[in-house]
C-alpha cells in the first residue's frame, strides 16, 4: 500500500492515499526510505512521525507502509548492545557507514550471523504454551537468556533439539489444538506500544536495594515500583542514575538516554565495561541494555525510545528476573511529544503539552509491576521504572512533574544548593518521600533490627526540628537556643554530613549494605539519646562533642562491610565516654 507526501513539517509528514494504513503502523517515508510510524489517520490522510531527518523530502515523494506496527526484537544479542531509540544497534551501524548514521539505513536489531548454543529444556511431546521456557542461550558470563514461547502460542511441542543457530534459524516447532504447526525462533517479535501479558501484578514486598543510604533507609523503592527524581540543571539527576544503574539490586539493567546530552551517553559507554558488577566481578556491561537516543538525534525518535526500552525490561521481567529501567529523562520524552501535538495542530494544554501528557505517562510507568508471569510454571518477575524529570529552573509545578507524581510513589527530590554545596546525593530530605514504606516493613525488620523504623522516624523528626531551629539561628544567632537544641543541631549535623553524605568515588562508601546504614544510624541517634541524658546531669555541650567517639562516627562510613562488629565497640565506647564525663562532672 503506497501513499504520497502533501506535506512536510520538520520530522511530521502528511501522506494521502493511505486509507488501508493502519495507526501506528511502519511506513518507509521518500525515496531514500526514511522510518516513520503513523500518527493520526483522518479519511485517506496520514500523518507520519518521521525518526530520521526529513531534510530534502516534498510533496509528491512516496510513502509506504509495512503493515506492521513499530516492534522490538527480543532474543540472544540484546544484552551489552547499545541501540538508539527504534533499536538500531548503532556499533553495527558504524561498522557499515561510520560514526555519522546515514539516513535510512537498514541494520536489523539482531545480529543474523551470530549463532548461539541453545540447550532445550523441553522434549518432543511436552505440551507448553505462551511464556513457557523452551530452553536457555548463555549469553553473557552473567546473564542466562531463557527462550520463551511466544504469547499466544500454544500446543504440543513437534521437534526441538540442541545446537548452534542463528536468531531467525528454527530451533523447534509447536502443534497447536488446530493441527496448525507453528515454527519457533531464538528471537521474537513484539510491539513496542503493546504491554507484554502477565498473569498477575504482586505488591512489592522486597526494595531494590542500591547502596545508597538517603535512597534505601529513608525513601526506599520496592523491587516493581516506580520513582521519579526531579532537579534542576546541575542538581545531580543522572548522578544518582548512574549509580542506580551500577549499584542497583537488579538482574538485568536497561539504561535509557531519552534526549540527554551525548557526553554523558559517552560517558556511561566508557564507564560501564569498566565498572565491576558486585554481584559476579564482571563488567557491568554483562547485564546492562542502553538505548541512546541522544539531543541531537530527531525529536521524534525520543517519544519512540522509551518504549522500546520498557519493552526489552518486560522481556526478561518475563523470564523471571528482576529488572531496573532508568528513563534519562522523562522531560525530554515529554518535549518531542510536545513538539510533535504542535505540528498535528492538536489543542494545547497546559504550557504547550499535549492533554493526553498524563495518560501517556501513565501508560509507561503502569508497565512497571512485581508480576506472576504467564505460562503453566510460575515464574515471579520485576520491572521497576525510575525516571529522571527536568523541570524548567527547577519549578516543581512544571506539568511534567506533577503529572508524574501523581503516578508514581516515590519522589527523590533534587535541591540545587545541596549540590552547590557539594552534597552528594542531592536528595532533599524534606521535599522527598516512599510510599513504600509499609509493603516493606517486614523486610527491613528481618534485614537490620525491629526498631529500624523507630530509628528512622526519630532520625526524620531531628531533622526537621533543624530545619526550624535554622530559622531562629538567623534570626536570633545559635548561642540564644537552649542546650538541647543545639544538641539538636549537632546530631542533625551529624545525620547529614556522616550519614546521608556519600562519595560515590569512595571504595567503601560509594555502597552501604542494609545492614551497615541501620548501624551507622542507630549509632548517631543513641549518641543523641546519651548525650541528652548527660545534659541533664550539668555536662557541657561543647565537651560532648569533643568526645572521641565523634571522630570515629565521622569514618564509619569507610568501614568495611566485613568489618560491622566494630559498631558494637563504638556503642561500647559511646556508653563509656559518657559515663565518663557524667562521674567527672558529679565528682
Amino acid at each position: 500500500m503506497a501513499g504520497t507526501i502533501i506535506k512536510v513539517s520538520g520530522p511530521l509528514v502528511v501522506a494521502e492515499k493511505m486509507q488501508d494504513a493502519n495507526m501506528y503502523d511502519v511506513v518507509k517515508v521518500g525515496h531514500e526510505g526514511l522510518i516513520g510510524e503513523i500518527v493520526e489517520l483522518k479519511n485517506d490522510l496520514a500523518s507520519i512521525q518521521v525518526y530520521e531527518e526529513t531534510g530534502g523530502l516534498g510533496p509528491g515523494d512516496p510513502v509506504v507502509s509495512t503493515g506492521q506496527p513499530l516492534s522490538a526484537e527480543l532474543g540472544p544479542g540484546i544484552m551489552e548492545s547499545i541501540f538508539d531509540g527504534i533499536q538500531r544497534p548503532l556499533d553495527m551501524i558504524y561498522t557499515k557507514v561510520g560514526s555519522m548514521i546515514t539516513r535510512g539505513i537498514s541494520v536489523p536489531s539482531l545480529n543474523r550471523e551470530k549463532k548461539w548454543r541453545f540447550q532445550a529444556t523441553v522434549k518432543k511431546g511436552d505440551q507448553v504454551t505462551g511464556g513457557d521456557i523452551l530452553g536457555m542461550v548463555q549469553e553473557t558470563v552473567i546473564v542466562k537468556h531463557m527462550i520463551l514461547v511466544p504469547p499466544g502460542v500454544k500446543g504440543e511441542i513437534g521437534e526441538i533439539s540442541n545446537g548452534d543457530y542463528t536468531v531467525t534459524d528454527t530451533i523447534g516447532t509447536v502443534r497447536n489444538a488446530g493441527g496448525d504447526t507453528v515454527k519457533l525462533q531464538l528471537m521474537q517479535i513484539w510491539p513496542v506500544r503493546l504491554p507484554r501479558p502477565y498473569q498477575e501484578k504482586l505488591p512489592p514486598t522486597m526494595p531494590l536495594g542500591t547502596g545508597q543510604r538517603i535512597i534505601d533507609l529513608f525513601f526506599p523503592v520496592g523491587k516493581g515500583g516506580t520513582a521519579c527524581i526531579p532537579g534542576p540543571f546541575g542538581s545531580g539527576k543522572t548522578v544518582v542514575q548512574h549509580q542506580l544503574a551500577k549499584w542497583a539490586d537488579a538482574d538485568i539493567i536497561v539504561y535509557i538516554g531519552c534526549g540527554e546530552r551525548g557526553n554523558e551517553m559517552a560517558e556511561v559507554l566508557l564507564e560501564f565495561p569498566e565498572l565491576k558488577d558486585p554481584r559476579s566481578g564482571e563488567p557491568l556491561m554483562k547485564r546492562t541494555v542502553l538505548i541512546a537516543n541522544t539531543s541531537n538525534m530527531p525529536v521524534a525518535a525520543r517519544e519512540a525510545s522509551i518504549y522500546t526500552g520498557i519493552t526489552i525490561a518486560e522481556y526478561f521481567r518475563d523470564m523471571g528476573y528482576h529488572v531496573a529501567l532508568m528513563a534519562d529523562s522523562s522531560s525530554r520524552w515529554a518535549e518531542a511529544l510536545r513538539e510533535m501535538s504542535g505540528r498535528l495542530e492538536e489543542m494545547p494544554g497546559e504550557e504547550g503539552y499535549p492533554a493526553y501528557l498524563p495518560s501517556r505517562l501513565a501508560d509507561f510507568y503502569e508497565r512497571a509491576g512485581v508480576v506472576k508471569t504467564i505460562g503453566s510454571k510460575e515464574k515471579i518477575g520485576s520491572l521497576s521504572a525510575i525516571g529522571a524529570v527536568s523541570p524548567p529552573g527547577g519549578d516543581m509545578s512544571d506539568p511534567v512533574v506533577q503529572a508524574t507524581l501523581k503516578i508514581v510513589k516515590v519522589f527523590w527530590g533534587l535541591d540545587a544548593n545541596l549540590a552547590y554545596r557539594r552534597h552528594f546525593p542531592a536528595i532533599n530530605w524534606l521535599l522527598s518521600y516512599s510510599l513504600y514504606h509499609d509493603n516493606l516493613e517486614e523486610y527491613f525488620a528481618k534485614e537490620t533490627s525491629e526498631d529500624w523504623k523507630d530509628v528512622r522516624v526519630e532520625a526524620m523528626n531531628i531533622l526537621q526540628k533543624e530545619a526550624e531551629l535554622e530559622e531562629i539561628v538567623r534570626l536570633v544567632g545559635k548561642d540564644t537556643l537552649s542546650p538541647s537544641d543545639q544538641l539538636t543541631l549537632e546530631i542533625a549535623k551529624s545525620i547529614r554530613e556522616d550519614f546521608l553524605y556519600q562519595n560515590a568515588f569512595h571504595k567503601q562508601d560509594a555502597f552501604s549494605s542494609l545492614k551497615k546504614q541501620y548501624l551507622m544510624l542507630k549509632l548517631i541517634i543513641d549518641t543523641g539519646i546519651h548525650f541528652g541524658q548527660a545534659l541533664k546531669t550539668g555536662c557541657f555541650l561543647t565537651d560532648l562533642v569533643e568526645l572521641p567517639i565523634m571522630e570515629k562516627m565521622a569514618k564509619m562510613k569507610f568501614l568495611e562491610e566485613t568489618n560491622l562488629s566494630e559498631f558494637d565497640t563504638y556503642q561500647e565506647n559511646l556508653k563509656k565516654e559518657v559515663s565518663s564525663l557524667i562521674n567527672k562532672g558529679t565528682s
